[in-house]
């Protein structure tokens, strides 16, 4: 796709007049520091649209690609900027923003990418107070070493080297304080934004419940001690498996705002994307979709936060998965009620039972009127890889992928207007395209429809992973 249309996509849609009116409906509702932050960088970039859409219409055909570039390169560094000097939600959004916004130029995929680098990390004293609250005593004290300057600092919290009285190396998160206020900010002003891009964009969209799903994942993620059981949880079932690694909880160190895991060693992302030989990240790439599509369908519980900075990748092409935080759990039903519509694409290639599937589910309200072939294009357009017998994921097909999913004006204009994302699909949705935009960066190349058949129908192994799996499989069953 021309990149300048991809840009004019996830910038164009919405009327000038109405982000204007929106903007002055909900401004009464942001009164926090952190919000009336978003409400600015919102109002700058709704001003900074309208600029273009009035260059637009005095500028040749042939250049307006390029003020639609510059218009995208302008917005990333203004919101890189912004999200880059907060923590919490907004900061994690933004993150994951950056790491699928393959339809935007280079310049704006830079500015994003500033967002994957480490955040600011608090004080010295800051995490040593924290440390002291919840261990009862200061990390000197605690531990046999401790490291001041930490290793990362992410969304909500930051993680030091430390060593152990009994001498075990361990990595140590230690959560800012405030991070659950300024959690409860984000969502707040979160919801206010998911209803202006409901009301303008998708006539569907139940932005509350969609909101109130990532309210409840959020909240769960501030509270370490949850993600301590997720991390016991995780590698008593991966204990053994032949490629993912989960590193050992120290649940004695472990508090609601201190975690204490064992030190992993292992490259990071920018390591190991530039400098690993392409077999090795052909494996790793396979890892990660294994482990995605295990959780997912076979353990009933998978991590909701494909980042790129929660793993470490080692040279045999393993992968150690760390952050736990935010972990959806099937309830009863809900997996089941999801699945129908995956099959009715990849299994079946029905429109019809697509349709039929979709509506039972809540995707799709009864008596929407949408021709199930038009459904299906649209629908089908992140599944493409698992409808043909091998295909390559690369940055190129994932930019050309979403946008055609965000052009709310283009060819599937009437179905993305009568689609709605179910609550359960939320945290999913954003495992799809986080998982794909890994495998885009790495030129991951398999036969993924047989493997996805793997998990679907229980077809055999289609690659040396599959099948070191199912013998891991069989061996744990036993």
């Amino acid at each position: 796709m021309n990149r300048g249309r991809a840009v004019a996509v996830a910038a164009g849609g919405l009327g000038v007049v109405a982000v204007a009116a929106a903007l002055g409906r909900k401004a009464s509702q942001l009164m926090s520091w952190r919000a009336r932050r978003m409400w600015k960088l919102t109002a700058r970039n709704a001003t900074r649209f309208a600029g273009t859409r009035a260059r637009r219409l005095v500028t040749p055909a042939e250049r307006r690609a390029e003020l639609d570039a510059q218009f995208a390169i302008r917005t990333a560094e203004d919101v890189a900027k912004e999200l880059g000097e907060m923590k919490g939600v907004l900061m994690k959004v933004g993150q994951m923003i950056s790491f699928i916004a393959e339809g935007l130029p280079d310049e704006a995929q830079q500015a994003l990418a500033s967002l994957q680098a480490d955040a600011a990390p608090m004080a010295p004293s800051l995490a040593a107070s924290v440390v002291e609250e919840e261990l009862g005593g200061p990390p000197e004290r605690v531990f046999e070493e401790w490291v001041d300057l930490p290793v990362a600092a992410a969304s909500i919290g930051q993680v030091h080297r430390a060593v152990t009285r009994d001498g075990r190396e361990v990595a140590v998160k230690v959560q800012f304080p405030g991070a659950s206020e300024a959690i409860e900010e984000d969502l707040d002003g979160a919801e206010v934004m998911y209803s202006m891009f409901a009301a303008l964009a998708l006539n569907g969209f139940d932005a509350r419940s969609f909101v109130d799903e990532l309210r409840a994942r959020m909240r769960e993620e501030l509270d370490y001690r949850l993600e301590a059981r997720n991390i016991a949880e995780f590698a008593r079932h991966f204990a053994g498996h032949p490629w993912v690694r989960i590193p050992a909880l120290v649940p004695e160190l472990s508090r609601s705002r201190v975690l204490t895991t064992e030190w992993v060693e292992g490259m990071d992302w920018e390591t190991f994307s530039s400098t690993a030989p392409q077999e090795t990240k052909q494996r790793a790439g396979e890892v990660i979709w294994r482990f995605a599509q295990h959780s997912i369908m076979r353990l009933g519980r998978f991590n909701g936060d494909p980042h790129p900075g929660n793993y470490r990748f080692h040279h045999d092409g393993s992968v150690t998965f760390l952050d736990f935080g935010l972990v959806k759990r099937w309830t009863p039903g809900e997996w089941e009620l999801l699945e129908p519509s995956l099959d009715a694409i990849v299994v079946h290639r029905d429109p019809e039972l697509l349709v039929a599937s979709m509506e039972r589910s809540g995707f799709l309200a009864p008596g929407h009127g949408l021709d199930p072939q038009q459904v299906y294009d649209y629908v089908s357009s992140p599944y493409v890889p698992y409808l043909v017998d091998e295909f390559t994921f690369t940055r190129e097909w994932m930019g050309e992928t979403l946008a055609r999913i965000f052009d709310i004006n283009g060819p599937h204009a009437e179905v993305i207007a009568k689609l709605n994302m179910p609550p359960s699909f939320v945290i999913l949705d954003r495992v799809v395209w986080g998982v794909s935009a890994i495998l885009g960066r790495l030129n991951v190349r398999n036969p993924w429809r047989a493997m996805l058949l793997e998990y679907r129908t229980g077809a055999p192994p289609a690659t040396e992973l599959g099948a070191a799996e199912a013998a891991w499989r069989a061996g744990a069953a036993r």
